[in-house]
């Protein structure tokens, strides 16, 4: 059999100095600019974002600006007077709401004021009924027995002087508030001041102007004068600049009497 030769490589060997096939250089980089851009190709990339921005914010304003470019006058005419007419609107509805929150601060002062009103009468009737305690300048009478009795006449028309000259508020010994339905009796050891026994002397303590209550007191003929000849009593009038009545009547439940209709 003739030998077989073993197959042979078609391609040569090569040789131990052969050169490796060289990379083009401009592909090299390209990549490198892609993959690690250098400091100024970053800030190119950045200012090119920028303009392209503010190309596309120019270009939407320009077609904005041209909304109304392509419309003939009696359209824009139209445009404007509904804009008008919408101003008009806004300005009648801020005129509504000035003229509304105008109205609620009257009818707020208002109200506050009959408030007031009724809290300050509301005061005065409380002082005038004897319901609450007070205090303020006037005068103390001391009317002391010595020949004999006080009357109960005498004493009542000393307290009605004093009340038609203005007396806001009297108490008798430091215990009772006088009030317009107060009573007075004859009593063993003194008198019976809305069932209560008061022992003389007897101390009247009155609010007021004390000039008016004195003027009041000493008359001719008036309770002081009264007192002193026909009772035999002694009577001092001192003026003080503060009175403190800390006594208060109860309020009395009217029976009969109701609001009238409209109250």
């Amino acid at each position: 059999m003739p030998d077989r030769k073993p197959p042979q490589n078609s391609a040569k060997p090569s040789s131990p100095g052969a050169r490796a096939p060289e990379q083009d250089p401009s592909r090299d980089r390209l990549r490198t600019a892609l993959t690690r851009p250098s400091r100024r190709q970053a800030v190119v990339a950045v200012l090119l974002a920028v303009l392209g921005f503010a190309f596309v914010v120019q270009v939407r304003d320009t077609k904005a600006n041209d909304t109304y470019a392509g419309l003939r006058e009696s359209e824009l005419i139209q445009v404007l007077d509904g804009l008008t007419g919408t101003a008009e609107r806004a300005r009648r509805e801020v005129d509504r709401l000035d003229a509304r929150r105008d109205e609620l601060r009257d009818e707020s002062q208002a109200r506050a004021a009959a408030l007031d009103e009724a809290e300050q009468r509301v005061r005065t009737l409380n002082i005038i009924a004897g319901l609450v305690p007070v205090a303020g300048q006037g005068l103390r009478v001391t009317i002391t027995e010595s020949t004999s009795r006080v009357s109960v006449g005498s004493l009542l028309d000393t307290i009605q002087e004093l009340r038609t000259a203005g007396a806001e508020a009297m108490e008798l010994n430091d215990t009772i508030r006088l009030g317009a339905d107060s009573s007075f009796d004859n009593a063993v050891g003194g008198i019976e001041l809305d069932d209560q026994l008061l022992e003389p002397p007897y101390v009247l303590d009155v609010i007021g102007d004390p000039h008016i209550l004195r003027t009041a007191l000493t008359f001719s003929n008036g309770p002081i004068e009264t007192l002193e000849t026909l009772d035999g009593a002694t009577v001092t009038v001192g003026d003080l600049e503060s009175v403190e009545i800390t006594s208060v009547r109860e309020a009395p439940r009217p029976e009969y009497a109701e609001l009238g209709t409209g109250q």
